[in-house]
């Protein structure tokens, strides 16, 4: 059965309960059914969304080890049918067979089971990716559901979600802090993390905002001194692949609390096309530390959310050949080439989609290796920032950050 999303996400909680119970034959209990808290919906919709990422991952590694068992197989094939050619006897081999007859039979019947295997395994990637974008979906609804009975909550009940134990729940919901001193803060979410610290938010973690001209999403924001930073893309174990065409980094991937990129789309609705300050954050494999703090400009798709640069900004990054207004960066993946090298495909040549320019200077979404590779070209492949450790030494952890400039009055 399908419930509304306007009747409560806490009935769907008891409506389950009591279905099981009817189906195991005992009566639903006499006492009032308890309803789910928003906590409870909120931390059963986020354990339901990371299973469907490591339902994900078993199926990939399921279908990887069956391939290339299959591979073996196939090339088995070859030697054992020589193998039984050997061992035939002198009649048999008066009357050769074709190459597939001579294979064993059950070497047949295991590659058959292989593939009806692989076929099944295909069917249940495809249930999980489907259900997994259905959770996601509900997952936005809970929250906008959560962020309007907050809105329309009593003073007392007001009061209640602004403890501070309430403020820790995962994932985060961004809550004016005084709706009685700005009314206009009821109709709508903030705009970027540098609103939530304007409003008196000091805590990190993972709030709703919505940006203008654009739909609700969750960000991962740092709070500091100096204001409230959106994390937009996140290194440090290797376990999401960064290797990924132009739509994936044009919406995002990964997860927040985790490794991932919050999707160039979403970057430029948070600027709004006024700038911003990018804050950059390495991390070798010897503990040592770099950060780095720039203005920037990104565009929208028409340029290719192409990255402006001031030339000091530029040069300081190793850039060459910069003309007095600046450098212009265009983003590049391996099936959309727009970087400034015309006889190579930056994001082919290295790995992952960035701002390349002349493929030397930097790549924070190159290939994750767990330890130092020997080889040098196998190196310049992995995640490099040139003016720091040299575009031949892969770091072990990176973050991106970025925080508007120009912040739009409250309307």
């Amino acid at each position: 059965m399908r419930c509304a999303p306007s009747a409560g996400a806490a009935l769907v909680l008891c409506a389950a309960t009591a279905g099981l119970l009817r189906a195991e034959g005992r009566p639903a209990p006499p006492e009032p059914p308890r309803f789910a808290s928003w906590d409870e919906v909120n931390v059963l919709a986020h354990g339901l969304l990371q299973l469907g990422h490591g339902l994900r991952e078993h199926v990939d590694r399921t279908r990887g080890q069956l391939g290339a068992l299959e591979r073996r197989l196939e090339a088995c094939g070859a030697a054992c049918g020589q193998a039984a050619g050997i061992t035939a006897s002198p009649h048999a081999s008066a009357n050769p067979v074709p190459d597939d007859k001579a294979v064993p039979e059950t070497l047949r019947n295991l590659q058959t089971q292989l593939r009806a295997q692989n076929s099944r395994i295909e069917q249940l990637f495809q249930k999980v990716a489907q259900q997994q974008r259905h959770l996601e979906k509900q997952h936005l609804r809970i929250q906008n559901l959560q962020s309007q009975v907050g809105l329309l909550a009593t003073p007392h009940l007001d009061h209640e979600v602004a403890k501070p134990a309430r403020r820790k729940r995962l994932p985060k919901m961004a809550q004016p802090v005084d709706p009685a001193q700005n009314a206009s803060h009821l109709h709508r979410l903030p705009r970027d993390c540098q609103e939530l610290f304007e409003e008196g938010e000091r805590q990190s973690g993972l709030f709703q905002i919505q940006p203008q001209g654009s739909p609700p999403f969750l960000v991962n924001c740092k709070m500091s001194s100096d204001g409230g930073w959106t994390v937009i893309q996140r290194r440090q174990d290797g376990s999401v692949d960064f290797d990924r065409p132009w739509e994936a980094y044009k919406a995002g991937f990964g997860d927040p609390q985790g490794e991932f990129w919050l999707g160039l789309e979403k970057v430029h609705r948070i600027t709004g096309g006024h700038g911003g300050r990018l804050a950059v954050q390495l991390q070798d494999w010897e503990g040592n530390a770099e950060s780095l703090q720039f203005p920037v400009h990104l565009g929208g798709e028409d340029t290719a959310y192409s990255l402006q640069l001031t030339a000091p900004v530029a040069s300081k990054l190793g850039a060459t050949a910069i003309a007095p207004s600046g450098l212009s960066l265009p983003f590049s993946t391996w099936d959309q080439d727009h970087d400034l090298r015309g006889d190579k495909n930056c994001a082919k040549t290295l790995s992952g989609g960035w701002w390349f320019g002349t493929c030397s200077h930097s790549n924070l979404n190159g290939q994750y290796f767990h330890s130092i590779p020997r080889q040098r070209q196998q190196r310049k492949k992995g995640i490099f920032w040139k003016t720091w450790r040299g575009r031949y030494y892969p770091l072990q952890a990176t973050t991106i950050l970025i925080q508007p400039t120009v912040v739009a009055s409250t309307s």
